[in-house]
């Protein structure tokens, strides 16, 4: 295969830009399936996974939300499988604590039948179980009868992973350079704060810039970003205090899980997240990272959808805004769960950007992974949850489509 790229005596044969977690998995898979040829990684902050890799709540999921043709089915169950072995051979700690989904009431039922449908159709493990052996497994769920039990769901400290993925491919050969802000394309080559990049091909794995630079190489005509706040508030219960990751059922027709417990892989629970629509791409708190252009930008995208979606956007916005307060947070989680209090949840987490893309023409939010390029350049454009899980299945595919636009 290193014959189909054209070898780069001045720079490298791959380029990544973007080093988060798809990235360094990129990044290793193109040294795997390209082992004589040159991969550099560029990443704008001074350490790898400092946005949406290192600020994800660690779940790994099993696959059983997602309709068996798309890509998110495809890759979760494979993916599970390869971080979970990854996480055990790197010594990285890991919570295999299960997850139950719960019904609030009657007409949840038919969602829980839908998700083991999808299940079945995956072929991922889930057990439907009655109250009775929902409570067994975890003694303070709260549920309408019945629940769904996924014993392969588990969570791991997301920081690490990426710590360790950097590490390994450093070792694997891959040249990581931080602190190297992409700011534009032109002559073939990668304008960056520390000068050109010369490179054979290209990859963008960019996250919450991906479509921007996408469209400096003539990609995403259709697709923009729309950034979403995730935060998570933290329960000062001692660890062990829940078993298993505690979810409700989703409403299918939006990419959120809505609001759940996690138990992290140091036994800690946490209720979240928020979907709350950001106004710039990096709106964590406060005016940080305030932009004025994306502003504009955000905001009027928001704008758009509030008037046209199908989806209920402005719905979605209001009660996701509302979860800004504490006391509504645990009001929700109390559904799920018994012995709540207040007092409890005092801490918030801190707070993700969940890189949504928009369909701009249809006027919806991306369901699935999202993926475009050609004979130089290759773009991930859709890579949320649960691309943290799929990261190393997910990579294979993003090569297999390189391999395919050199040959």
């Amino acid at each position: 295969m290193e014959n189909m790229v054209n070898k780069n005596k001045t720079g490298s044969d791959f380029l990544v830009i973007g080093g988060g977690v798809i990235g360094l998995s990129v990044a290793r898979e193109l040294k795997k399936a390209w082992p004589g040829c040159s991969v550099t990684l560029i990443e704008k902050e001074p350490e790898c996974g400092m946005h949406a890799s290192g600020r994800n709540s660690g779940v790994l999921h099993a696959g059983f939300y997602y309709s068996a043709d798309s890509l998110k089915a495809r890759f979760t169950k494979t993916g599970n499988e390869q971080m979970t072995a990854y996480c055990r051979s790197r010594n990285i700690r890991l919570n295999r604590c299960g997850k139950l989904v719960v019904a609030k009431d009657e007409k949840d039922l038919a969602g829980l039948d839908e998700l083991m449908k999808r299940a079945r159709a995956n072929g991922i493990e889930l057990h439907r179980v009655t109250e009775k052996e929902a409570r067994e497994i975890e003694p303070r769920v709260k549920t309408f009868g019945t629940a769904l039990f996924s014993p392969t769901t588990s969570t791991v400290n997301p920081s690490q992973v990426v710590k360790t993925l950097r590490q390994d491919a450093c070792l694997e050969g891959v040249k990581v350079h931080c602190g190297v802000r992409y700011t534009g394309f032109s002559g073939g080559k990668v304008r960056t704060s520390c000068g050109i990049y010369n490179a054979s091909y290209h990859v963008n794995t960019a996250g919450l810039y991906a479509d921007r630079i996408a469209m400096d190489f003539g990609f995403s005509s259709e697709y923009r970003l729309l950034p979403f706040k995730g935060l998570y508030l933290y329960s000062d219960e001692p660890p062990g205090s829940l078993r298993t990751n505690v979810y409700p059922v989703p409403d299918l027709r939006n990419p959120f899980l809505g609001v759940h417990f996690t138990v992290t892989s140091e036994g800690k629970n946490k209720i979240g997240p928020t979907a709350i629509p950001a106004f710039w791409r990096e709106h964590y708190e406060g005016v940080s990272n305030f932009s004025p252009s994306e502003l504009l930008e955000i905001v009027g995208r928001e704008i758009d959808l509030l008037l046209s979606s199908r989806f209920e956007f402005g719905k979605l916005a209001v009660d996701e805004v509302r979860k800004y307060s504490k006391n509504r947070l645990v009001e929700l989680s109390t559904a799920l769960v018994s012995g709540v209090k207040k007092e409890n949840f005092k801490t918030w987490g801190k707070p993700g950007i969940r890189a949504q893309l928009v369909d701009i023409r249809k006027k919806k939010l991306e369901m699935d992974f999202v993926v475009q390029g050609d004979s130089r350049s290759m773009h991930v454009l859709n890579a949320v949850s649960p691309a943290f899980t799929c990261a190393m299945s997910f990579s294979e595919h993003v090569c297999q489509m390189i391999k395919s636009k050199l040959s």
